[in-house]
């Protein structure tokens, strides 16, 4: 999950290389702590947060096949 989550990222934001993903694992519940440039942070989240709630979609429906509940906060 954490890799399709770089992924999407890096296609977003013009420094992939400063992307930062911290994960924390508590049972069957994941939380991601994304950490981006503060230029691209507005390309990350869109206009009313259309892309950031798109992007938690995507990897939520991944987690949903491997029986895991996630949460992603970006900042």
């Amino acid at each position: 999950m954490k890799e399709l989550l770089f992924y999407i990222l890096s296609e977003l934001v013009s420094k992939p290389d400063k992307i930062k993903i911290e994960e924390t694992v508590k049972g069957n519940q994941v939380d991601f702590k994304v950490d981006v440039d503060n230029d691209d942070l507005g390309a990350v989240i869109g206009r009313g947060g259309r892309v950031a709630n798109s992007i938690r979609t995507v990897v939520r429906s991944m987690a949903r096949k491997e029986n895991k509940r996630v949460n992603i906060r970006f900042e």
